[in-house]
């Protein structure tokens, strides 16, 4: 018996013209992601190690979250001010020395006012130290998956051994978005006022009517201006991190131009339905001389509408198949291909079942075959 290795190519989408370049960003890193699939849309160093500033914060208050949701703290804890956390320079809470806070006064400082200050005292009341903090940091970024992360503080200040990447940080916010949504309003609050001191919240898209509702931003000297930010539009939520920006101003208005971007040159589309047939294949020595094929499962991806010439699909198996077959047998593979993104593959199965030929059958099946060959 020969096998032939079949590969056919159906071209599903040319829907949508090209509407030039691709994107650009001034942005030294920069990151677009979906939220719903986690699909990255658009990325410019992605990978590489950055100086991440204030938007370590976000572990902080990751950390702190998944104390609360496992009922390890509650919101009405109070936390005692050191003296450490209480002459940190940088973005302050105005916390003041030996004071008791609860952990709501301190998440809203350290999300809103983005205070130094109160994540040394988060960081006290959960570890021992900021420096066993920071461990604990580390031990759930490796739990969530962030792979170009290391942490030495709870608040970004600089340190050559303190290092996240646009993608760790857009995974960190898809993680805090997804696993916290009873918390996920502090990112959203313009203003804080602790003390008779009101601050209002960094991320000035908040005050912008884009759709943004969290998350943090953060700027130092070597790092510049960055932001992860998310927001919605209709059904669908995007995520965009950009750093190494000059100014508030740039940081902001990049930040906004990217996740304009996610919403309006994408969108979701059910390409097959679980069971859906996409092929018919020979049967070797089979009571039917074919079988179909279909997908096993449903097909829902994040197409761009911009820079689109075509999506294909290939079907990857060997023919003839050879019998007995059952319904649901895997057979070989579907592989989505998307201009500028990953490919995407699924298991292509039997849709019915086919037996196995008798003896007189097979017998003038392959007398039938030597006669065609002949």
């Amino acid at each position: 018996m020969r096998k032939l290795f079949l590969v056919i190519s159906i071209i599903l989408f040319n829907a949508y013209p090209n509407f030039g370049q691709a994107y650009e960003t001034s942005a030294k890193y920069a990151i677009v992601m979906d939220y719903e699939t986690g699909t990255v849309l658009y990325e410019k160093n992605a990978d590489q190690q950055m100086v991440p500033s204030s938007m370590t914060k976000l572990m902080t208050a990751y950390v702190a979250f998944e104390r609360l949701q496992n009922s390890m703290l509650k919101l009405d804890d109070e936390f005692t001010v050191s003296e450490k956390a209480w002459r940190k320079g940088g973005s302050k809470m105005f916390l003041r020395h030996t004071e008791r806070v609860t952990i709501d006064e301190l998440l809203n400082g350290i999300i809103v006012q983005s205070g130094n200050d109160a994540c040394i005292t988060l960081a006290e009341g959960i570890s021992s130290s900021e420096a066993e903090f920071a461990k604990l940091m580390n031990k759930t970024a490796k739990k969530i998956g962030l792979t170009n992360s290391n942490f030495v503080n709870s608040t970004g200040w600089p340190d050559k051994f303190h290092y996240m990447s646009a993608r760790d940080l857009a995974i960190l916010s898809r993680q805090l978005i997804k696993k916290f949504p009873e918390y996920y309003h502090y990112f959203a609050k313009q203003v804080y006022k602790y003390s008779n001191i009101k601050q209002s919240n960094r991320n000035t898209l908040l005050f912008r009517d884009v759709g943004v509702d969290g998350l943090k931003t953060g700027h130092t000297e070597d790092g510049g201006y960055g932001i992860a930010v998310s927001g919605k539009s209709g059904d669908s939520r995007v995520i965009v991190v950009v750093n190494g920006l000059d100014d508030d101003g740039s940081r902001a208005d990049e930040a906004e131009r990217l996740l304009s971007y996610g919403f309006r040159g994408f969108e979701n589309k059910s390409l097959f339905k679980a069971g859906q047939v996409l092929d018919t294949a020979q049967v070797w020595q089979g009571e039917a001389d074919s079988v179909s094929l279909s997908i096993k499962e449903d097909v829902n991806l994040i197409i761009p509408k911009l820079s689109l010439s075509d999506i294909k699909v290939d079907l990857s198996y060997k023919s003839p198949i050879a019998s007995p077959i059952k319904k649901g047998d895997e057979v070989g593979e579907v592989i989505v291909k998307v201009p500028n993104m990953d490919s995407h593959k699924y298991t292509l199965v039997a849709s019915e079942d086919v037996k196995k030929a008798g003896a007189f059958n097979i017998f003038v099946s392959n007398i039938k075959k030597m006669l065609m060959k002949n």
